[in-house]
């Protein structure tokens, strides 16, 4: 009841309903988009492929996750959210590389614009290279059990299916920032979580034909089991007091306060997964143009074969090892010790300056590991169910279940604030 009531008391709020009303029309018209063909297609060949399950498996899994099954229908958006992402990503690293993205991140407001702006650009010239392979990768027939999606293949129908495709993809990106800027929640999050979520009736109604309806019941419970495991993890943390002195500028006193500095369990979320998935279809695309028919056959067998233990090992070591790179990248202690120390703050016990960021830095170290374990082994659940069960595709994965709770997470705290600014009772206790 306190639930219900909280929904009722969002809706109560003007500014609020618009808010959540503007981002359900976002999503609307993010998910027609995912269902407009892309011209120069031929679009029974599409569904065919599509209904045959060809995108359920290898180099098209991952970019068909995050385009809400839009690459299957071979949509304008087809290509999702995935080339906005890997931008943002590569932005990340090189901020950490380039001297002048690194002087604009220090910018504030101002730099922060132009790294969003050079993002876009990103976006786009990745778009039309993504746009321009799968353009050619449809057509050869190597990667889509034979079927030809463009039997007229010119320059000039290629052409205008790459314009299509990075026109959707830069909609897309649009869209999400409409959300953010005018809607509820980070507006590329939102649409990816509309995406997963849209896929899931179709994966849950195929596992019950499969299998049957006891399976499917306990392949419901396992998910909910996950979604209370994410839920705690995403929610641990581990809190460094910190004390600042006391000031006195003029006849006024500031400081004195004593904050904490939260370090999450897992600091790199769900990007060590896209950054390992990423990684290993390098593989699988490499198999589509070796000739060597027995390096094409350890490369499908270990290396694209999500079942086999080399693959699992794999995936697993390299999201271990992305975590704590990207945890890297995202928290400087040194950065943290400096600007507490510029301000008069101090770890109690811990001298300020280089003792300060060594010790963030070795309990940051000890708290990745659990955090990158426990990913590792939400990414590693369901290749080991499909190992043991033998079923083609399965609902609640360990990518689209982490992305998907982590989303909720942040959109109700956003909420939750609004509420408890009109002192509204809010959803968490």
């Amino acid at each position: 009841m306190n639930l219900l009531s909280s929904f009722v008391n969002a809706f109560k709020v003007p500014d609020l309903r618009r808010k959540i009303l503007f981002t359900l029309l976002i999503i609307a018209v993010y998910r027609f988009g995912a269902h407009v063909p892309t011209p120069g297609i031929d679009v029974e060949r599409a569904q065919e492929f599509a209904r045959g399950g060809g995108a359920d498996s290898g180099i098209f899994s991952f970019i068909n996750l995050f385009s809400g099954g839009a690459l299957t229908q071979m949509a304008i958006f087809a290509l999702g959210i995935m080339p906005y992402i890997t931008s943002s990503i590569i932005m990340q690293l090189l901020t950490v590389v380039i001297p002048k993205l690194e002087a604009w991140s220090k910018e504030g407001e101002t730099g922060r614009k132009k790294i969003t702006q050079w993002t876009r650009y990103l976006t786009v010239l990745l778009a039309m290279l993504q746009s321009t392979g799968l353009a050619f990768l449809f057509h050869s027939g190597q990667a889509t059990n034979g079927i030809d999606f463009i039997p007229q293949f010119n320059p000039a129908r290629v052409a205008l299916i790459v314009l299509s495709l990075t026109a959707g993809t830069a909609l897309i990106m649009w869209l999400g920032e409409l959300i953010t800027q005018k809607g509820i929640g980070n507006g590329m999050s939102i649409l990816i979580f509309a995406s997963i979520v849209s896929t899931l009736p179709s994966e849950g109604n195929a596992i019950l034909a499969q299998k049957g309806i006891w399976f499917f019941l306990g392949i419901l419970a396992l998910g909910l089991l996950i979604v209370v495991a994410i839920v705690v993890m995403e929610q641990g943390q581990r809190r460094i007091p910190v004390q600042y002195a006391k000031r006195v500028v003029g006849r006024k006193m500031y400081g004195g306060q004593s904050v904490y500095i939260p370090l999450k369990v897992n600091q790199a979320g769900v990007i060590p997964i896209i950054f390992a998935s990423s990684v290993l279809y390098i593989p699988s695309l490499l198999g589509q143009v070796v000739q060597s028919t027995g390096l094409r056959s350890f490369i499908e067998n270990n290396l694209t074969n999500p079942a086999s233990a080399t693959y699992m090992i794999l995936y697993g070591v390299m999201v271990v090892f992305f975590a704590y790179f990207y945890t890297a990248i995202s928290f400087n202690p040194v950065d943290q010790a400096d600007n507490m120390k510029k301000y008069g703050g101090f770890i109690p016990g811990i001298r300020p300056g280089r003792q300060t960021a060594e010790y963030l830095d070795r309990i940051l170290t000890r708290i990745t590991l659990p955090g990158a374990l426990f990913i590792a082994a939400i990414a590693l659940l369901p290749n080991i169910v499909l190992a043991i069960a033998n079923i083609q595709q399965l609902p609640f994965g360990g990518t689209s279940i982490l992305i998907t709770v982590g989303v909720v997470l942040e959109t109700m705290k956003q909420i939750e604030s609004q509420l408890m600014m009109r002192h509204y009772e809010g959803f968490l206790k």
